[in-house]
């Protein structure tokens, strides 16, 4: 019988990490966990602004790995309107790609359309959107159907690791 190549895999009940502004889309987070509890485990970085007292770039970013990004498949990233301006965003988006995890893009309601309908998403996420590695997806079709979220996760999932474009420096300061 022919169907859908993502059944079989929905049956797992993902780990996934999930990035995002702390300071304006916390509620989009929220309403994630709750929607999605019963498909996936979403693991959140509780701000690390606030967890990792380190000026040691190093530092930070094996904490990332190891505390955050451990045992996750795929980082799925919600867009706001600021998110694009916070450096741990990036180095979040930049440890998921270098433990080759899938990425997904989450345009959320808020963030506004530029003239040419791009928005102002973070660089390294555009970067892999481009190459054809991560997923882009809004948010409104996730409401309609959250299905739609598990099949860009096992899309993310499946692309191809050479498609990583993991290349630009990772962002020093917010913006």
């Amino acid at each position: 019988m022919i169907g859908n190549p993502f059944n079989q895999r929905r049956q797992v009940r993902r780990n996934i990490f999930v990035s995002y502004h702390h300071g304006g889309d916390q509620a989009y987070c929220d309403n994630l966990s709750e929607k999605m509890h019963d498909s996936l485990q979403l693991l959140t970085d509780n701000s690390l602004e606030r967890r990792i007292d380190s000026s040691n770039h190093d530092y930070i970013m094996r904490r990332i790995r190891e505390y955050h990004l451990h045992g996750s498949s795929c980082t799925i990233l919600l867009c706001g309107e600021n998110t694009w301006q916070r450096k741990y965003v990036d180095w979040e988006i930049h440890a998921s790609l270098s433990q080759q995890m899938g990425l997904v893009g989450v345009l959320l309601p808020m963030l506004p359309l530029l003239a040419n309908n791009g928005t102002e998403k973070p660089s390294r996420l555009q970067d892999n959107i481009d190459s054809k590695y991560a997923v882009w997806i809004s948010w409104n079709d996730i409401v309609a159907n959250p299905v739609a979220l598990t099949d860009a996760i096992e899309r993310a999932n499946l692309a191809s690791k050479r498609l990583i474009d993991n290349s630009r420096p990772r962002m020093e300061r917010n913006l």
